[in-house]
Parts: structure tokens; sequence; C-alpha cells
């Protein structure tokens, strides 16, 4: 198969196909940007002038040694 023969067909075949995708990305809705609910409340443990933030991690104790 000669390519440059049918280089034409193929330009007017990609060109056909981004046209019918740009059409169907133009009829999709537009995206709104909006804060996500919260399930639970957060503590936001803050500095401040007055205080300093504390961070507390709490990891697994280790089995005992023998």
């Amino acid at each position: 198969m000669n390519i440059h023969k049918h280089m034409e067909a193929i330009f007017v075949g990609a060109l056909a196909i981004a046209g019918a995708g740009t059409i169907a990305i133009d009829s999709l809705p537009r995206a709104e940007a909006r804060p996500a609910a919260q399930a639970m409340p957060v503590a936001r443990n803050i500095a401040t002038p007055g205080s300093m933030a504390v961070v507390i991690v709490r990891g697994h104790k280790p089995a005992p040694h023998p």
C-alpha cells in the first residue's frame, strides 16, 4: 500500500475525526467548581501569634520482646 497515494484521504479523515470530537466535547456541560462537603468536622490546629500548633502522631506499639 502506497501511503503517498492515500495521504489526502488520511488527512480528510483526520480532520473529520477532529471535527466530530470537537463537536462532541463542546456539547458537554461546563464543569463548575464548588467546595466538597465535609463528612466530619475537622479540627483546625492553626498556629496563631499567641499559641503554637501541635501535631499528635500515634502509631501501633510493637510487641514486647521476650
